[in-house]
């Protein structure tokens, strides 16, 4: 049976003449919980879902997409996955997915695009 997941959702500040963009991070809500309040005993690797960040330029509710290594050394100031994860996850705001599960997201990147669409519908729809 999979699992439920939250995304956790940093919006980087940025002029109003610049277009807005977040960063997503899937995690396991139980272990974000302990991980956010202090235990250094949670495995990080148990916090997040993987350790994939998406972009979304319309908001957390679009289609999501993989950020470049630019865009995420303008954002963060480094491209290294588990620096950048550590710092969404240290700044952003987690929000519950009702209609997310651990078999929405495809783990196999040669089966498609990068893109997933976090409205609720899965794969099915894209």
């Amino acid at each position: 049976m999979p699992h439920q997941l939250t995304k956790v959702i940093y919006k980087r500040d940025v002029p109003l003449s610049q277009k807005s963009e977040e960063y997503i991070v899937i995690v396991n809500p139980t272990e974000y919980k302990k991980w956010s309040e202090g235990d250094k005993y949670t495995f990080f690797p148990d916090v997040v879902d993987s350790f994939q960040v998406f972009l979304s330029e319309q908001g957390n509710q679009g289609i999501l997409g993989k950020p470049s290594k630019q865009q995420l050394e303008n954002a963060f100031g480094t491209s290294k996955d588990t620096d950048v994860v550590e710092i969404i996850l240290t700044k952003g705001k987690d929000q519950p997915g009702d209609g997310i599960t651990s078999q929405t997201f495809a783990t196999n990147q040669s089966r498609g695009s990068a893109i997933v669409d976090s409205r609720g519908k899965g794969l099915s729809g894209i």
